[in-house]
């Protein structure tokens, strides 16, 4: 048998973890000092309460060495082989760890997903599909190592404070996309995170703009799923990209996830995004 594990930025809701039986190892996040576990004693309303607070901005910790080699010894107690998979090697040194963990430890094999939040996770839940079925290590890999550059992965944020002081912007630029009320789209390109489009207006707008101008452009898409994610309190903005997305009608299944803490440290709240498998 072959065991999927993973890290708390894969995003995947805890239904599809629990019935993949997909095992998933907390990053770290640095909250006035103290360091926490993503998702076990941390969740994204403790940071948003921090901040609002005039806190300093949350930071992350990649897993260690370590922890991984001890979780990957584990797994082995019970299964034949553990495939591991990671962030994207361009957002942190969890990769790079695992890899060390692997060397100290048989039959674990580690998967640099080049990608981030269910970009990350739906590449874990075709490998713990792929399980399930029967596949071999080699055909899993294989399988992985084809989807990581099928995956589209994009976001649109609505505020610019969390990144401005986790030092991804200038306070200039954060200053002036406020004052024109312009709302930047990310996407993952190569594995790093890339500005590609600059919306204007409310985050209402800019949602109805930014899922209709991914669908439009999306023509060699994979319509077996469709992921929704966001770091939103409320349902308001996800329930106008559902209905323009139950309304395209192309997708099998339209599946949703809520960012974890590693994500909303950078983005922080009202972000929205689709992550999609190109044929």
């Amino acid at each position: 048998m072959i065991k999927i594990t993973t890290d708390s930025t894969c995003d995947l809701p805890a239904w599809v973890l629990e019935q993949h039986h997909i095992s998933v190892t907390p990053l770290g996040v640095v909250k006035g000092g103290r360091l926490y576990q993503d998702g076990i004693d941390i969740h994204t309303a403790d940071i948003k309460a921090h901040v609002d607070a005039g806190g300093d901005i949350t930071t992350t910790n990649a897993v260690n060495a370590a922890d991984y080699e001890a979780v990957f010894r584990g797994a082995l107690e019970r299964y034949d082989a553990v495939i591991h998979f990671n962030i994207g090697s361009g957002f942190s040194c969890c990769c790079q760890n695992a890899k060390l963990a692997a060397e100290e430890v048989p039959e674990v094999y580690v998967v640099d997903t080049s990608n981030l939040t269910v970009g990350h996770g739906l590449i874990v839940l075709a490998a713990a599909e792929a399980a399930e079925a029967g596949r071999s290590v080699g055909e899993i890999l294989a399988m992985a190592e084809d989807m990581v550059s099928r995956v589209e992965t994009s976001f649109v944020l609505d505020r610019l404070d969390y990144m401005k002081k986790g030092g991804r912007c200038s306070a200039v630029t954060a200053l002036g996309a406020n004052l024109l009320k312009l709302h930047p789209c990310l996407e993952v390109i190569d594995g790093k995170l890339s500005v590609v489009k600059k919306y204007r207006g409310s985050m209402e707008k800019v949602v109805a703009d930014y899922v209709r101008e991914r669908l439009q452009n999306a023509g060699n898409v994979d319509t077996t799923r469709m992921w929704l994610v966001d770091t939103c309190e409320d349902d308001h903005l996800a329930s106008i990209a559902r209905d323009i997305l139950r309304e395209d009608g192309r997708f099998g299944q339209i599946l949703e996830a809520k960012a974890g803490c590693t994500i909303y440290c950078h983005c922080g709240p009202g972000t929205l995004g689709l992550v999609f498998l190109r044929k």
